[in-house]
């Protein structure tokens, strides 16, 4: 089953740059997009069918802001919008969908904001993900959780970690939570793969030529709980797809006897 997660940026906006041909292309089960910045009544408008998938959209309240849709080529057993928790629903920032091995979580995390004015909502609303994952996994549920964090965890996970102590995604506590988050047992499994490896990122500024020079933060995540870990065929950030100034990440889970 092959798995893809990536921040467009504005779905419409993909869309003018070779969207569909590179899904026809690439084929994943499932595929999860954040910040797609469609409202609701223009979603049938843009798609009308996208062959060989069913989709699920959840808009924020705000025109143009925020919104996740996960793609699936086969209908998953139930679909959730949100977190079960009004205060963190208006954005449209998580879909659930049920495929049977897993529960997989498709999330766009807040950003704290230039100013971190946003910080507090941001801690609050991941400590929500992390209270809600916990209840899944005790009612024995196998979990996936992909999507933009907009946190770069480690030093290792950008390019600049000295000029960036103070920059949103990489303050001390979005990074704190992160650890917290791990140590709950949740696997960043490109960095399981991938420990101390250097230069992967997933999210480049538009400036600077910074893609160009591979100037980037890794902040875009497939986080998996551990009983998944041995279903892992392969994973990989697909650097070289262009028409957001994040790139997708894959994927791939083996659930063959």
């Amino acid at each position: 089953m092959k798995l893809i997660s990536w921040n467009v940026n504005g779905i419409r906006a993909v869309l003018k740059k070779g969207f569909v041909h590179w899904l026809q292309k690439e084929k994943p089960d499932i595929l999860c997009l954040q910040e797609t910045k469609i409202d609701k009544a223009e979603i049938h408008d843009k798609f009308d069918n996208i062959e060989g998938y069913r989709l699920y959209f959840n808009s924020g309240k705000k025109k143009g802001y925020a919104g996740v849709a996960t793609f699936c080529k086969e209908e998953p057993k139930q679909v959730q919008y949100g977190l079960e928790l009004k205060d963190f629903n208006d954005e449209g920032r998580v879909l659930i969908t049920n495929h049977g091995h897993f529960l997989l979580l498709n999330i766009y995390f807040p950003n704290s904001g230039r100013g971190h004015d946003r910080l507090k909502y941001k801690l609050a609303f991941c400590d929500r993900v992390l209270h809600y994952c916990e209840k899944l996994r005790k009612e024995g549920k196998k979990v996936v959780i992909c999507g933009d964090y907009n946190i770069a965890h480690e030093e290792i996970d950008l390019k600049n970690p000295k000029q960036n102590q103070e920059t949103a995604g990489f303050l001390p506590e979005e990074r704190s939570w992160m650890t917290k988050f791990l140590q709950h047992g949740y696997v960043d499994i490109f960095r399981k793969q991938h420990p101390g490896e250097e230069g992967h990122y997933t999210w480049w500024t538009y400036r600077f030529q910074a893609r160009q020079r591979n100037i980037g933060w890794r902040v875009d995540y497939f986080c998996i709980t551990p009983d998944l870990v041995k279903h892992v065929k392969h994973v990989k950030i697909l650097k070289d797809v262009m028409g957001s100034d994040h790139c997708p990440v894959l994927l791939e889970l083996d659930f063959h006897p």
